[in-house]
C-alpha cells in the first residue's frame, strides 16, 4: 500500500468560529488571524494505492461556485483536485474510489465538476463514491443551521450518476484489507473517519473531529459542530484510545502540520511529534 498527501490549497475561516468558546488571546497563538479575524486552513486530501484500487479521501472545495461564494473564503494555492493529482501522475480515470468523510462543501466540492456545457458530472468518471445513508439523508434534508454547508450541486450529481454507494453505519466497518471506518456524530451526523493499517502503525484521517493540531485539547470545539457535547465525548474517548495504541493522526485542515502522534502530559493528551506522512 502506498499513501500520497494531496494538497488542495488553503481557505480562510473565522478563527472564533473554528475555536468556539476558546478566547482569541489563546487561539490566535495557535493560528494567527488577519485583520478580519480570518485564519488560513488547509484542505488536505489523501490518496491510497491499495492493490488495484486508487482510493481518494475527500476532494477539497472544487471550483463550481461563483466569485461571490469564493470571495468569502479567500482561496490560495492549488485548489483544483485534478491538477493536484496530476502533479503525482494520476488522472481522474485512475481513481477507483472516492471516500467522502462528510458532505460539507470544503470536503466534497471537488467531487463534482462543471463541464463545458455547464452540466454537472462526477469528477472521477470510473470511481465509486462512498458516503453512508444516514449522513446522506442529513445532508440532502438539512437543518436550517447547517444547510449552507451542504450544496446540492456538490452532492446530487453523485446519486444521479449511479456512482454513489453507501457504507453500513456501525461502530467500526471494514472498507478494505487495510482500511476500516469509524463513525462520529458531534460535528455532523455520521461523519466517517478512515482508519488505516500502514507499516505496522495505525493512521486515522481525523477530518473535522480534530481539524488541526490546535484542536487536540478536549474543550477546543468548533462553533460549526452540531452537537458540541457529543464532540467533547468523542474527542476524549478517541484521544485515550489513540495514545494507548500509538496512533498517528492525519490532519485535513491544519495549515502547517500534516501528522502527529501523541503523549500524555500534565495538561492532557498532546502532540508528541509532528511530521510529514512521507517521513514514515
Amino acid at each position: 500500500m502506498k499513501l500520497h498527501t494531496i494538497n488542495t490549497g488553503l481557505f480562510k475561516l473565522d478563527g472564533g468560529a473554528m475555536f468556539g468558546v476558546v478566547p482569541k488571546t489563546i487561539w490566535s497563538k495557535l493560528n494567527p488571524a488577519d485583520e478580519n479575524n480570518l485564519c488560513n486552513w488547509a484542505m488536505r486530501c489523501l490518496l491510497i494505492e491499495e492493490g488495484s484500487r486508487r482510493i481518494l479521501i475527500d476532494t477539497g472545495i472544487g471550483d463550481k461556485q461563483d466569485a461571490k461564494f469564493f470571495g468569502h473564503y479567500h482561496l490560495s494555492g492549488e485548489t483544483d483536485i485534478v491538477r493536484a493529482l496530476a502533479q503525482l501522475g494520476f488522472a481522474p480515470a485512475d481513481i477507483t474510489d472516492v471516500f467522502l468523510t462528510h458532505l460539507h462543501f470544503d470536503h466534497v466540492g471537488g467531487a463534482v465538476i462543471k463541464q463545458e456545457d455547464d452540466s454537472l458530472a462526477p469528477t472521477f468518471p470510473r470511481a465509486v463514491y462512498w458516503s453512508n445513508e444516514r449522513h446522506w439523508r442529513w445532508a440532502t434534508e438539512p437543518n436550517d443551521r447547517e444547510k449552507a454547508s451542504f450544496l446540492k450541486e456538490n452532492i446530487l450529481p453523485l446519486q444521479e450518476s449511479g456512482q454513489l454507494r453507501f457504507i453500513d453505519v456501525s461502530e467500526k466497518t471494514v472498507f478494505s484489507d487495510h482500511i476500516s471506518v469509524r463513525f462520529v456524530n458531534g460535528h455532523t451526523d455520521a461523519m466517517m473517519l478512515p482508519q488505516l493499517s500502514y507499516k505496522g502503525r495505525t493512521i486515522v484521517y481525523v477530518a473535522d473531529l480534530f481539524p488541526s493540531l490546535g484542536h487536540l485539547p478536549i474543550p477546543y470545539v468548533m462553533a460549526y459542530d452540531m452537537f458540541p457535547m457529543k464532540t467533547l465525548a468523542e474527542k476524549k474517548s478517541f484521544l485515550q484510545e489513540a495514545v494507548d495504541n500509538d496512533y498517528i493522526l492525519f490532519f485535513e485542515h491544519d495549515p502547517e502540520h500534516e501528522c502527529c502522534d501523541l503523549q500524555v502530559t500534565p495538561r492532557g493528551i498532546r502532540a508528541k511529534n509532528t511530521f510529514m506522512l512521507g517521513n514514515l
